[in-house]
């Protein structure tokens, strides 16, 4: 056994299982040169960072907290720049401060980032005026461009999506510790946008709240760390089992293994089958973990995954999170928490209004409409209030940047605007306008489904470790 083997832990047994959404690498000897380098890298992110997260996540689980998840649907090698980043970090910060305020809670801050180069397809190919090829997969496996080269998986690319999540958690953690997270600074990000946006000014009455709650802080004399700095955590879907095994490592002080690509993995829609390879990965690593559940899950379904991915029903180990669309959140998901919440499960529960709201425009573009994905939300709510239970979180596809690729939302964007800056290589995104409209708009669907008054002075920028 080499080096590189030795840092696996052994025996690897999600290997000989059915693994939905692999590439087809062309050259076997290739991929495993590739991930042998790989597991001789040092890990991206540290055991006691994914512990610290998964006690976040337990707060969460526990009706104690709030999880803001968001990023880009599929990271891309070229658009890695620090305005980039910083664009994404930017906007979940906002968000997280709104929604902190209007949940009287510690938010847990995560980002889709730093990993997310990779995307289950629903058809292994992609026909265009005739021609035929592989259908791209994220560029962690082969290119965007429509060209028989460019679709060829490249396990080389595997590399890269190292070296590029890399620089992006050092970007991260340089702006969410150097001061660019000051919660006055975001508020005051945030202000501009209320001040300057037509869909802002109904959320004048939450941002003067925010502003007396700093203005008390200020006048009492406190000037607490956590107002000048944060943590934000980083996630993607566990897809390529090749990679997240060769980045996988064994704690040594606590002798169990973690996958150190990132903080929180999650286990996709078309990849949650019970006896498959990617929840046999998922239930061996130490990590905090989440599945997305669409809307054909049965209760049964569920709490054999609570079983596999959390037998000790540890609080913050396991999220569900929801993707069922407008039309069948309300239907689907209520027997779906009854039952799993009455088994004595502690799963956070978090609502994606994203992926169950895609439709094709009339120009080829695919989209969601702000309102769909508002009417998700909504829903999500509702059922939480119903049974009583805890609305863990959201988790959105979102970017800093101001494209055109969902409609609605307080832009007004309709689908004669698509053309204008559809940038993102798989599925349509919020912009930085329309991702804070939805923040105060949870914030207030928060608000609403309790009596009790915010008190913006709980942990204002976090939660502590």
């Amino acid at each position: 056994m080499n080096a590189a083997q030795s840092l696996r832990p052994q025996p690897e047994t999600w290997r000989g299982l059915p693994a939905a959404q692999q590439p087809s690498w062309p050259d076997p000897g290739a991929l495993r040169t590739v991930t042998e380098e790989l597991a001789a890298l040092p890990p991206l992110v540290l055991a006691g960072e994914a512990d610290r997260l998964r006690r976040q996540i337990g707060a969460v689980a526990r009706g104690e907290a709030f999880l803001l998840q968001g990023g880009d649907c599929a990271e891309t090698f070229d658009a890695l720049t620090a305005d980039q980043v910083q664009g994404k970090v930017k906007t979940l910060l906002q968000m997280a401060a709104v929604l902190t305020y209007g949940t009287s809670a510690p938010v847990v801050k995560i980002g889709r980032i730093a990993g997310q180069y990779a995307k289950p397809r629903s058809k292994p190919v992609e026909v265009r005026d005739g021609v035929e090829l592989p259908v791209y997969r994220g560029d962690a496996v082969n290119g965007l461009d429509f060209t028989p080269a460019s679709r060829i998986p490249d396990p080389q690319r595997l590399k890269r999506m190292y070296h590029s999540s890399a620089a992006t958690l050092n970007l991260i953690r340089a702006f969410a510790g150097g001061g660019y997270g000051s919660l006055r600074q975001v508020h005051a990000w945030n202000q501009d946008f209320v001040a300057g946006s037509p869909v802002g000014r109904r959320y004048e009455r939450l941002a003067r709240g925010i502003d007396d709650a700093l203005a008390f802080v200020a006048a009492w004399g406190a000037d607490p760390g956590d107002l000048h700095s944060t943590e934000i955590f980083a996630s993607h879907e566990a897809l390529l089992l090749d990679y997240e095994a060769a980045l996988t490592r064994t704690d040594e002080g606590t002798d169990l293994p973690y996958d150190t690509s990132a903080h929180m993995i999650w286990i996709g829609e078309r990849t949650r089958q019970l006896e498959g390879a990617h929840v046999e990965f998922a239930a061996r690593v130490n990590n905090p973990v989440a599945v997305k559940l669409g809307p054909g899950v049965t209760p049964d379904e569920a709490l054999a995954l609570v079983d596999k991915l959390d037998p000790r029903r540890e609080p913050g180990r396991l999220s569900f999170i929801i993707r069922m669309g407008k039309d069948k959140v309300r239907d689907v998901l209520p027997d779906l928490v009854e039952k799993v919440t009455a088994s004595g499960a502690q799963v956070a529960w978090i609502t994606d209004p994203m992926h169950g709201n895609t439709f094709e425009a009339p120009s080829g573009h695919k989209t969601r409409h702000f309102d769909d994905i508002l009417d998700e939300v909504t829903g999500f709510f509702e059922v939480h209030k119903a049974l009583g239970t805890h609305p863990g979180g959201i988790h959105v596809e979102l970017t800093g940047d101001h494209v055109t690729e969902c409609v609605g939302g307080g832009n007004g964007l309709a689908v004669a605007d698509l053309h204008r800056r559809y940038e993102t290589a798989c599925d349509p995104r919020l912009n930085r306008h329309q991702s804070l409209d939805l923040a105060f708009r949870v914030a207030e669907l928060y608000s609403e489904r309790t009596t009790a008054a915010p008190t913006p002075l709980t942990s204002p920028i976090g939660i502590a470790a």
